[in-house]
């Protein structure tokens, strides 16, 4: 007898009051003939799921899973009439996502996940767990997204993984996929810290691993440690904006302070550059798009310019305004600046402090973009005259603003 089930994610928003954005189901009882009979469409190869001919929400036989191979290479898949329920909910990650929902509304949860999801703990199901190495960022990324915290003997699990260097079968377009997903929270540090609690974060982001422990002038930074900065500056971003790639930027900033010469510490001379190298390794490494890895790349060379902006020359900050692009592309402007606000607000007491460098920058950029050619060339200027003089007006210009700029 075929029997429908709501499983997964949307039960589990919807007990802990979220809006549901997608429903999936599990059939039990049924094969894909029955399916294909009843009118539903198959879709892909690898599972056997089905699109509802009405609602085109996915059905999935319930079916049972088991890898094949070292490391993390696939799975055979099993889905038959006789595979029960339980069964397949034995097959999820962890317990708050191993409830089902029947048509009258009865839950059934083999696994405690409701208790779990009560007591705000992430808890896996199975020792199956450690046969998907995904499933350790998807963990992480639901302590970012949820609040939660890892149960002990997952973090256990974890770790056994970490020994067992199943992490290095991770498909970078995945590690992305899950970073993006995190990055996307409204707290993203979360993510990195249960990763670093359990102890997988040096294998998945050595770089910013790195990070934790050294130390920077408390006279800028009273949080002392550059891990604890970098954290604070992604939940800063977060706040302040919506942009995924802005809140990358913000990740990727300081990475180089992680391989600062200890005799210099905590002074950081020359981690610009050092963050320029780190970044485009970890951008090649996991494939992120161009578009994020640019902009991090740029923040990472010139975020230092944005609090040296009174001490610059003004020719100096018109070199950074070219080299962002700006004049062609003034949201990649707008998106250094969010990028380098957080940077500023990442630092306990500085969250909601004014900061006049950001308004001078934004008011120099706004000035000299509104400088037309038109004039110049009317005056009888040609070729490279016209470009020089149109700089020399865009300094001048720029000298004047930070000569009259408050700066408190």
């Amino acid at each position: 007898m075929m029997e429908t089930y709501l499983v997964g994610g949307s039960v589990r928003d919807q007990l802990l009051g979220l809006p549901i954005k997608d429903r999936d189901w599990v059939v039990v009882g049924s094969s894909p003939k029955d399916m294909i009979d009843k009118g539903f469409q198959t879709v892909g190869k690898d599972f056997p799921v089905f699109l509802h001919p009405k609602t085109h929400e996915e059905y999935a036989l319930a079916r049972t899973e088991r890898k094949i191979g070292p490391g993390y290479h696939g799975f055979v898949v099993h889905a038959s009439p006789d595979v029960s329920l339980e069964q397949d909910l034995a097959r999820r990650d962890l317990t708050i996502n191993a409830i089902a929902q029947a048509e009258d509304g009865t839950l059934i949860d083999p696994f405690n996940g409701q208790q779990d999801l009560q007591d705000k703990v992430l808890r896996h199901v199975s020792p199956a767990f450690t046969e998907d190495p995904v499933r350790v960022l998807r963990i992480a990324r639901f302590a970012a997204r949820f609040g939660f915290t890892i149960a002990d003997e997952t973090k256990q699990l974890i770790q056994q993984m970490v020994v067992a260097k199943e992490l290095d079968y991770l498909v970078p377009e995945r590690v992305w996929q899950e970073l993006e997903k995190a990055l996307a929270t409204a707290k993203p540090s979360l993510f990195f810290f249960a990763l670093r609690d359990s102890g997988a974060l040096a294998s998945i982001f050595p770089e910013v691993d790195r990070l934790f422990g050294v130390p920077q002038s408390p006279k800028w930074h009273p949080e002392i440690d550059t891990g604890i900065h970098v954290m604070m500056v992604i939940d800063q971003a977060a706040r302040l904006t919506e942009d995924i790639t802005v809140r990358f930027a913000a990740l990727c900033h300081d990475l180089g302070k992680g391989t600062t010469p200890k005799d210099i510490l905590p002074r950081h001379i020359g981690h610009e550059a050092r963050s320029i190298d780190l970044t485009k390794n970890l951008c090649r490494r996991l494939r992120v798009p161009k578009e994020a890895e640019s902009l991090a790349l740029k923040v990472a060379e010139y975020h230092t310019h944005m609090h040296l902006l009174f001490e610059m020359k003004p020719a100096t900050i018109l070199k950074v305004i070219e080299a962002l692009d700006a004049f062609r592309r003034p949201k990649r402007f707008e998106q250094y600046l969010l990028a380098c606000e957080a940077d500023f607000r990442g630092r306990p007491g500085y969250e909601d402090e004014a900061m006049p460098e950001l308004e001078l920058f934004k008011r120099c950029f706004s000035t000299v973009q509104a400088i037309q050619v038109q004039p110049l060339i009317e005056q009888g200027l040609q070729g490279k005259e016209i470009a020089d003089e149109l700089r020399k007006q865009r300094i001048d210009t720029i000298a004047q603003l930070r000569e009259n700029a408050d700066y408190s």
